[in-house]
Order: structure tokens, then C-alpha cells, then sequence
């Protein structure tokens, strides 16, 4: 029997390999780090729940934090090395 764990999360295309960099995954993370000055580059899922990804987008805006669409939640969190999707991240100083 195979004991090895098959992901849920179908392998990304172009988006970066994330787990490389010192990330925050999630929305209430996010939003701390760009309010602290401390989010260099965000990504935000565009199948995520637009009530979630649109005021990140304004925020990042407001803060001049360039923000990268990804086209999905599943991308996004398989490039940050976690299991499950994610609507939005970012990449620290």
C-alpha cells in the first residue's frame, strides 16, 4: 500500500514557487503585513469570493503594494506549499 499522500491541489503553472520567499497566507495576514509596511508583493486568487480579494486589492492599492493576479485559489496555495487553496498572499521584506 502506498502511504504517500496525494495532493487535492492540482500543480501550478506559472505562478512562482512561493515557499522559497518568507510568506503570509490568508487574508487577516495579509492585510497586517501590508498595514505594517511589511508586504513587498501580494497575490490574490481571481476565483476567491470577491467580498475577500476586493478590499486586499484596495488596501495594496492604497499602500502602493503591486498586487499579481493568479488564476486560481488551488495555484495559489500549491505554490505556497500548503494543501488546501488560498485567496490571497504575500511575499515579506
Amino acid at each position: 500500500m502506498d502511504t504517500k499522500k496525494e495532493s487535492r491541489i492540482p500543480q501550478c503553472g506559472d505562478m512562482p514557487d512561493l515557499t522559497v520567499s518568507h510568506v503570509v497566507v490568508g487574508a487577516k495576514q495579509l492585510k497586517k503585513a501590508v498595514n505594517a509596511g511589511r508586504a513587498r508583493a501580494v497575490f490574490l486568487a481571481e476565483n476567491a469570493d470577491p467580498a475577500v480579494t476586493q478590499p486586499l486589492w484596495e488596501l495594496c492599492r492604497l499602500h502602493e503594494v503591486p498586487v499579481s493576479w493568479v488564476r486560481s485559489m488551488a495555484e495559489l496555495g500549491r505554490s505556497c506549499g500548503i494543501e488546501v487553496g488560498a485567496a490571497a498572499a504575500a511575499v515579506l521584506d
